[in-house]
């Protein structure tokens, strides 16, 4: 990663706001249902055949961001009656308004001298007949995707007021063979499910990977030697250490948002209790002391407070306590059980997994437990994760197992907060406990 972020040089701004539209073209994504906004996405000119294929290349992928956010429609191209036109030239905003763009994205690419690629866009609300904004970036070739992810962002940032999602990634557990004897390994791709790759061979099983804020390491579970332990694995240099040499099971590993710490479950003579390691100092501390399993924590985004999953009350309930332990509360008073919590970027919510009436849900509370709304459901639906702007999770559904051992296929999906736009994320084989990573520095 640490490659990928030098290659990519800052951005620059290009040209920003001409004027202020009268009616500013803007989408409240904070609605439930949402009409997606007619878009027109153009393929990026270039003066030669190599420019013209970053060109197309880097169009379709914007056009696939924005159509998968859901809030977007990105129009059919063979539609366009004004194509391939620079971005330093003002579009013929009727030639738009007559197939319904109601905004339009041109740009261009261009191979500098030293050999970097310069990728030039600009934004236009085609009603106002106004520019909302012009970037241009510089980088490597090779990273012409990463630009349009980036590109993308700037286009929902602008339209809806929230910052993107499109420039992460995603790591999981990848899945395969019978349900007795599932090999799960470690991988890694876009969150786009493009530049896929694995990080671990399978011989070892490894589950409940999670990103660190600088997105250079991973922390996960991992049975090496029929042992389990909390794992650091390090994406650039593939190097893996033992999180500590501790006397139990340690299990269900989160960075803080500061990523000096990792806190996690440790079972010890039959009990589960949550600790922390100061990754600089390796100074462990123990948060939690209760003859009840205390187990998936997770720290709120300024470090402030812990929540968890904790059956201390009779049955498996969220809980929420201060980072040093103190003032533990229940938060969680719906029937069933709950479970997997994990704390909004935003701090606004807590989302979480809940098993009542024989079904699983992913649901969404405050951190004080009101406003509970459950937004998927299914014979197993699992392990939800945050993208960076709060607004989309992603979790795993398993399919119920035949008698024959066949069937039990395990898939990513993702929702928006408001329960709509749910959509299968691709893999090449099955896949679960996703982990969203930050936007990408």
């Amino acid at each position: 990663m640490t490659t990928l972020v030098r290659s990519l040089l800052a951005a620059v701004l290009f040209i920003t706001f001409a004027l202020q539209a009268q009616a500013e073209l803007r989408i409240d994504i904070t609605r439930g249902t949402v009409e997606p906004l007619p878009i027109a996405v153009t393929d990026f000119v270039g003066a030669t055949t190599v420019e013209q294929e970053y060109g197309r290349g880097i169009g379709r992928v914007i056009a696939a961001d924005l159509e998968r956010s859901g809030l977007f429609k990105p129009l059919d191209s063979r539609a366009f009656i004004q194509n391939n036109q620079a971005p330093g030239t003002l579009p013929r905003f009727g030639d738009w308004r007559v197939i319904n763009a109601q905004a339009l994205v041109q740009g261009r690419t261009q191979v500098v001298p030293d050999g970097r690629l310069k990728v030039e866009f600009r934004l236009w609300d085609v009603y106002a007949e106004q520019q909302m904004v012009g970037l241009a970036y510089f980088t490597v070739p090779d990273n012409w995707r990463r630009v349009a992810h980036i590109v993308s962002d700037a286009i929902y940032k602008r339209i809806t007021g929230e910052s993107g999602y499109f420039d992460t990634r995603i790591v999981y557990i990848s899945e395969t063979g019978p349900q007795n004897r599932r090999i799960k390994r470690l991988a890694i791709m876009d969150q786009d499910g493009d530049n896929h790759r694995f990080l671990t061979d399978g011989g070892t099983l490894v589950l409940t990977p999670r990103f660190s804020p600088t997105l250079q390491e991973i922390t996960y579970l991992s049975y090496y030697g029929n042992q389990p332990r909390v794992y650091i694995f390090n994406i650039d240099s593939g190097r893996q250490e033992v999180l500590g040499d501790f006397p139990g099971m340690t299990f269900a590993p989160r960075f803080s948002a500061d990523g000096n710490k990792v806190i996690m479950s440790m079972a010890k003579d039959g009990n589960s209790e949550i600790y922390t390691m100061d990754l600089r100092t390796r100074t462990v501390k123990r948060l939690t002391n209760h003859s009840a399993i205390d187990t998936s924590p997770s720290y709120s985004p300024d470090g402030k407070y812990i929540t968890f999953n904790s059956d201390r009350g009779g049955s498996q309930q969220l809980y929420v306590m201060e980072a040093s332990g103190a003032g533990v509360k229940r938060i969680s008073h719906g029937k069933g059980r709950y479970a997997t919590p994990v704390w909004s970027p935003r701090g606004d919510l807590i989302a979480f997994t809940k098993f009542t009436g024989g079904r699983f849900f992913i649901g969404v509370m405050r951190p004080d437990g009101k406003g509970e709304r459950l937004l998927a459901e299914d014979f197993l639906v699992e392990a939800p994760t945050w993208a960076p702007n709060g607004r989309v999770l992603m979790f795993f559904r398993q399919e119920r197992s035949k008698a024959d051992g066949s069937g039990g296929k395990s898939r990513l999906y993702s929702i928006d907060l408001t329960g709509h736009n749910e959509r299968q994320v691709i893999t090449p084989l099955d896949a679960s406990d996703p982990a969203w990573s930050p936007l990408i520095p």
